[in-house]
């Protein structure tokens, strides 16, 4: 029988259902966390937003994606400065949304 503590299962969760990070200098990373490491109503508006974005095209693609990228930053602060970097540029939001998503296809259910 093979016996797993706590920890090792903390370990393995991380290794398949890890974050993107996203390096802004050298002391600087965003965390864009894994959806099923957010909570449920976290992973509803996700899901909302990225409604929005398949749906509407009245709206502002680049705000949605920023607000995608707030709602799964660890830290909202470090988010706000990937975003203020970033300065509006749709296809640099659009990257990073298409690189977090890439990311975390292989760990949802």
């Amino acid at each position: 029988m093979a016996t797993f503590s706590l920890d090792d299962i903390r370990a393995a969760a991380d290794a398949k259902y890890g974050s993107t990070d996203i390096q802004l200098d050298e002391k600087t990373t965003v965390v864009l966390r894994n959806p099923l490491r957010l909570s449920k109503d976290e992973r509803g508006d996700l899901a909302g937003l990225q409604d929005k974005l398949d749906g509407d095209n009245d709206l502002d693609q680049g705000d949605v994606l920023a607000d995608a990228i707030r709602l799964v930053a660890k830290d909202k602060k470090v988010a706000e400065k990937l975003i203020e970097q970033v300065a509006g540029d749709l296809a640099v939001l659009a990257s990073i949304f298409e690189t977090y998503t890439k990311g975390t296809q292989a760990g949802e259910a």
